[in-house]
Parts: structure tokens; C-alpha cells; sequence
């Protein structure tokens, strides 16, 4: 039985069994194989040709999708019922460490820039060497933002937050790799990612970001928490407005 769905996914994406086989890094006999005979690539062929082609691997190979639950499992590496509980070290460690991406989404976030005072210009330097920043603070004059520090019993405070944490990264604002834009979404978690790490922070009705839990993860091929939060973020940022 043939895989209509890959054959599908190709042509809607305008590609060919060539290109696929080019991007994966495989002869265009085993694409071809992968379409006419359904036969289920390893997991780090079925990662990049789901990505090259924009869909979800199980929806294109259903087989695996037990493989990809027991692997997005595997992506949770500690989980720390408030944001107090996750180790200094930690934070320092995966700020020094990213070398590609650093991704930040949050309403202020000023704790991370108050505990690391060189962040901003750590960010630029990174930049400089070729890593790409993207930060998305909360619009201090939008509704989201007011009705957020009036749930969380800080009023007004949660803005002031949001305008001190824009303050801090001015020295990092002009630096080519460095961006920074304000959104008025609401905000379900806090999303801090360094390379292929992320720590995600839900925020809980009526309670600061503070006390609420913190999940590491760190990506695995093939698996979903990771890009799923990811998405999340993209889709965040898509509706941001640069600072």
C-alpha cells in the first residue's frame, strides 16, 4: 500500500523525490520506497523529511506514533513545582552555554535580569558570534498585561516590570541579531530556550509566575513537547510589534 500522505505532503510543498532525498541525505530510490511501498524511515530521516516538508511525522508515518510519545517523554527533564526551585547554576549554565538560538517570551521577566546582570550584554556578544535572539516582552500598555497584574494582586506593578526589563536590554537593542518586540497575547506559560533546552513556566489563574511550576525540557528528534512549545512561541511572536 502506498503512503499517500508523503506523496501528498511532497507535492503540496511543491517539492520532488529529489529534493527530499537531497535534504535528508539519502538516495531518491529510498524516498521512493518510503512512498510505494510505505516503508517507515529511521527516526532521524522521518524527523528531517517532516520538517523539510512542514507536517507532523506521525501524520505522515501513523506507525510511529508510540515511538513519538515514549520520545517526547523523554524530553522532560526535571520538573520544579515553582520558579524559585530551579538551581541558579542552572539558568547561568544554559546562558553561557547557547551558541545558536535564545528565545525569550514573557510578560517582564525581570528576576532573570536582576540575577544576571550581564544578560544584555551577554546576548549581544552572543549575537556578534552568529546566534540568533529573539525577545518578546509584554506591551506595558496593553489590557493583557493590566488584567494579568490584576489577577496576580500587583496592579500596575507588572507593567512597571515589563518598562524596567525593556530598560535593561537598551544596550543590547542595537545589535544586528538581537530583537525585541512587545506583544499583548495572553499568556499561558513562560518560554525561556537556549539552543535545545527549554524551561517552561505555566502560569496558574490568580497566582505570580513566581510560584508557579517550571518543566525542562530538552529536545529530542522525532519528538513534540519540545517544538510544540516552540510553536507557541513563533505564534507569539508573529503578533509582536518590535520595541
Amino acid at each position: 500500500m502506498a503512503n499517500e500522505r508523503l506523496r501528498a505532503a511532497i507535492s503540496a510543498k511543491g517539492e520532488t523525490i529529489q529534493s527530499v532525498a537531497e535534504h535528508v541525505g539519502v538516495d531518491p530510490k529510498s524516498v521512493e520506497r518510503w512512498i510505494t511501498t510505505n516503508r517507515t524511515p529511521h527516526r532521524g530521516h522521518r524527523w528531517k523529511a517532516a520538517s523539510f516538508l512542514g507536517v507532523d511525522e506521525v501524520y505522515v508515518w501513523p506507525s510511529v506514533e508510540k515511538q513519538a510519545e515514549k520520545a517526547s517523554a523523554s524530553e522532560l527533564i526535571t520538573y520544579y513545582p515553582h520558579r524559585g526551585a530551579v538551581p541558579a547554576p542552572l539558568w547561568s549554565s544554559l546562558i553561557e552555554k547557547a551558541t545558536d538560538q535564545v528565545d525569550i517570551l514573557v510578560y517582564a521577566g525581570l528576576f532573570l535580569f536582576d540575577s544576571h546582570p550581564d544578560l544584555p550584554d551577554q546576548l549581544a556578544e552572543k549575537a556578534k558570534a552568529g546566534a540568533q535572539v529573539r525577545i518578546l516582552l509584554g506591551d506595558p500598555d496593553s489590557e493583557a498585561v493590566r488584567q494579568r497584574g490584576e489577577e496576580e494582586g500587583i496592579g500596575d506593578d507588572l507593567a512597571a516590570r515589563a518598562r524596567i526589563t525593556r530598560r535593561y536590554l537598551q544596550p543590547a537593542m542595537s545589535t544586528p541579531g538581537v530583537e525585541i518586540r512587545l506583544h499583548d497575547t495572553i499568556l499561558y506559560n513562560s518560554i525561556y530556550r537556549f539552543d535545545d533546552d527549554v524551561l517552561v513556566n505555566p502560569h496558574v489563574l490568580g497566582a505570580p509566575a513566581g510560584q508557579n511550576p517550571v518543566m525542562h525540557f530538552k529536545y529530542l528528534p522525532g519528538a513534540r513537547t519540545f517544538r510544540h512549545y516552540m510553536r507557541s512561541f513563533d505564534y507569539a511572536w508573529d503578533q509582536g510589534r518590535k520595541a
